[in-house]
């Protein structure tokens, strides 16, 4: 723990390590209150901590939250007196920091500055601390920094200026419907207890981030599993409430569990037996933040699916109003410290309006002081929100990126759409990222093991490299409705294990070789082979995808000099093998191949200028 220098009485107590990008907790005695008390402290007060890096003038306004007795995860409190911000410091140096503390009615959800009144206690704190530099290495997130839109096709680390790539899971959705998570309930048995992987549960690595005695293990088993097979991404809802699965929200509930189950199917929002629609379970969310903290340092990207079709109208009519606005904002003051995540403003989104959809983003973009990337998935097709936004005209929006959702059970339409998307939006003025989240078709996509069939070739071949070749940012992988360990039944990612060496296989090539795909984009028209995909920098460096082996002309008239021809086993991995030429010479269309075995299969070039 570090303590602050200030002249307040109130000083915030500083917990956490004072290092670049790592998470501090600032906490602070305040008035007492209950999630269901009144004044609400979810909406009748609103704190806002302004940071200061002293060196650059840099300032970043950080929302924080009601903490009950600041030790809700292991107590399960609801009441206290403790109000609490994150903050993971992009700087080093000296910092300093003035608290906002201001109380009226629903004053969080008010911008004004003015608004309400001083609500006393700690509001005009000031303080200051110095921060080092980060001391971790490897998948870590915090040594890197953090995940940035920089205006490319892909989001790079703003501590090593590494480009990312992602591969990982889409599926379950209802991720956060856990067993160990307080009142959550268990609505048509979807939730899970994740003990399949209890024995993926590292004590070395992971027992800090355990709550209540122990708890939590099997769900940070999983998360660990999938970083051993080399994945960095994974996606969740953080409100299934009325949609597929309906256990997954951070509202308190208004009665129990069981009452809230007895309910029926798509009338829990409006139920006077719901959920509060202003008020948020303290307890829960700490123990989410466990999880996704312990996936920081394992190098795993948070995909934040904020809403779902079935859902995406409930709060405010789909308007930006008081309901949505305080969800968002609670999301935002406690979890935007995290290094790398997206907020996808919701998943199948086609029954909002365009300027509905654009308030959503421009909300996120306005109160994240990280300004994360904002993406959305499609149901519709988004692209009147391309382009750069504009209010007064009612077009483009804050979008950063796209997640692609496909239809296709042998994947075939992911590299055409996503191209379709990377090359709209870039002439739109604004390229977005562009991911495919949702590869395949609801019924069957990634079929588990056993049970594959073509899939687990079709996906390799067509989502994940179909995605990358197009110059897209990765994949993460649906589980289909229709197989066991589905979207909303899995509670084993070993139900996929031999794909997931795939992906890490693709991720390795990129990495390893240090292939500079930021800045390469889909050059199909330089090959003759309408089964190979072109991924170039014309005149510095080409990879090429053989979907079914053979061999292809490309087309090197553009550029001089020699040329290394190298192979890459997409299905195995490993190192580059020498081509046959070993060597080609530019200024002409040349021919590449056969590869060097499994002449059938597919196969991966790579050229370079000598």
């Amino acid at each position: 723990m570090a303590t602050a220098a200030t002249a307040g009485a109130a000083a915030a107590r500083i917990d956490g390590e004072l290092k670049q990008w790592h998470k501090l907790t600032l906490s602070w005695q305040g008035p007492r209150a209950s999630e269901t008390g009144t004044p609400n402290p979810f909406a009748d007060y609103r704190l806002t901590v302004t940071f200061t890096h002293e060196a650059s003038g840099r300032t970043w306004r950080v929302p924080g939250y009601f903490a009950a007795d600041g030790r809700a995860a292991d107590t399960g409190a609801d009441t206290g007196n403790v109000w609490r911000a994150h903050f993971a410091p992009p700087l080093t140096g000296a910092w300093s920091y003035r608290v906002s503390f201001r109380t009226g009615p629903d004053i969080a959800v008010d911008d004004r500055a003015d608004a309400g009144r001083s609500a006393g206690f700690f509001d005009g704190d000031t303080g200051r601390f110095q921060i080092g530099p980060t001391d971790k290495t490897g998948r870590d997130f915090r040594a890197k920094g953090l995940l940035q839109y920089v205006g490319k096709h892909h989001l790079r680390f703003a501590g090593t200026g590494e480009f990312f790539l992602k591969a990982g899971a889409d599926a379950p959705e209802n991720f956060l419907a856990y067993d160990d998570f307080d009142d959550t309930p268990n609505h048509k048995g979807f939730r899970k207890s994740w003990a399949p992987h209890a024995r993926d549960f590292d004590p070395a690595t992971a027992a800090a981030y355990t709550w209540a005695g122990g708890k939590g293990t099997e769900i940070l088993g999983a998360i660990r599993y999938l970083a051993s097979k080399g994945l960095n991404a994974f996606s969740f809802l953080t409100f299934s409430l009325d949609g597929d699965d309906d256990n997954v929200f951070p509202h308190r509930l208004r009665e129990t569990v069981a009452a809230y189950e007895k309910l029926p199917d798509n009338r829990r929002w409006p139920s006077p037996k719901g959920v509060h629609h202003d008020r948020f379970d303290v307890s829960k969310l700490d123990q989410w933040e466990r999880v996704f903290a312990y996936a920081d340092t394992l190098g795993l990207h948070l995909h934040f699916k904020t809403m779902e079709t079935e859902n995406e109208l409930l709060m405010d009519g789909g308007d930006l109003g008081r309901e949505r606005k305080l969800y968002y904002r609670e999301l935002v003051a406690r979890f935007a410290h995290h290094l790398a995540l997206n907020w996808n403003l919701g998943e199948e989104i086609n029954d909002a309006t365009p300027q509905q959809k654009r308030a959503w983003a421009a909300w996120f973009w306005n109160h994240d002081p990280y300004h994360h990337p904002i993406v959305i998935h499609n149901g519709a097709r988004h692209y009147e929100l391309m382009g750069p936004y504009d209010p007064e005209k009612d077009t483009g929006s804050e979008l950063t990126g796209f997640s692609l959702q496909t239809n296709k059970p042998d994947f075939v339409n992911v590299f055409p759409e996503t191209l379709n998307y990377l090359r709209r939006s870039e002439a739109a003025g604004k390229p977005w990222v562009v991911a495919c989240d949702e590869p395949g078709d609801a019924s069957h996509a990634l079929r588990p093991a056993g049970d594959e069939g073509n899939s687990w070739e079709d996906a390799r071949r067509n989502a994940l490299w179909g995605n990358l070749m197009a110059g897209g940012a990765g994949c993460e992988f649906y589980f289909g409705y229709k197989h066991a360990h589905s979207d909303l039944t899995c509670q084993d990612y070993r139900s996929r294990d031999g794909f997931w060496d795939y992906c890490r296989h693709a991720l390795e090539f990129f990495s390893r070789n240090h292939v500079p795909f930021q800045d390469m984009a889909n050059h199909n028209e330089l090959v003759d082979n309408p089964d190979v995909w072109c991924l170039a920098r014309p005149g510095h460096v080409y990879v090429l995808y053989l979907k079914h082996g053979g061999s292809t002309g490309l087309d090197l008239g553009h550029t001089t000099g020699a040329w290394s021809v190298h192979w890459y086993d997409p299905r195995h991995g490993g190192d580059l093998l020498p081509g046959t030429p070993a060597t080609v010479d530019a200024g002409r269309k040349v021919r590449l191949g056969p590869p060097p075995a499994a002449a059938d299969q597919d196969w991966v070039l790579l050229l370079r200028r000598r």
